[in-house]
């Protein structure tokens, strides 16, 4: 490892660790929004609890924060293009998608998707230039008719091959 920190090398060796990718939305007064994230993870199983790590710059995770719930739309094989939408930072994202509110959170469920988790924040973290953000799961489920997932692997999209 170099003696300095390189924040190149660093994202390079992260990126030989492939991620699944999602879209985390809420909805603020009836109004929906998103963002990508490839920092999701499962936490515990008792309570049910999972995670994801927003950037501390980001324009869409104060409005999930002040809805105080989410949705994880665990993105299909087919939609890199909804990931870069959601990775970018336009104001209305939803023009044009089919969605619906989850019956838990109201949170936007995204058509297409492979699964999707519906959750309420529980707890919220600085670390570094990112938020962990901790949500307790009030619903969930997954569709094995949707192919496989979206992955993200050394800079780039993939799809899982068995």
């Amino acid at each position: 490892m170099p003696a300095t920190h390189d924040d190149a090398h660093f994202r390079r060796v992260l990126g030989h660790f492939p991620t699944g990718v999602t879209v985390v939305t809420a909805a603020l007064g009836g109004v929906p929004t998103g963002l990508a994230v490839g920092s999701f993870t499962s936490v515990s199983l008792e309570p049910p609890l999972v995670a994801f790590c927003p950037g501390t710059n980001s324009t869409s995770w104060p409005k999930i924060q002040e809805a105080g719930v989410f949705c994880v739309n665990v993105l299909s094989e087919t939609q890199e293009e909804l990931c870069r939408l959601f990775a970018g930072k336009s104001e209305d994202k939803f023009t044009g998608l089919g969605w619906k509110p989850t019956l838990e959170t109201a949170s936007p469920l995204l058509d297409g998707v492979l699964a999707w988790i519906d959750c309420e924040i529980d707890n919220v973290v600085e670390a570094g230039d990112h938020w962990i953000v901790v949500g307790r799961v009030k619903a969930l489920d997954a569709f094995d008719d949707h192919g496989g997932p979206l992955l993200f692997f050394r800079g780039g999209y993939g799809r899982f091959a068995i």
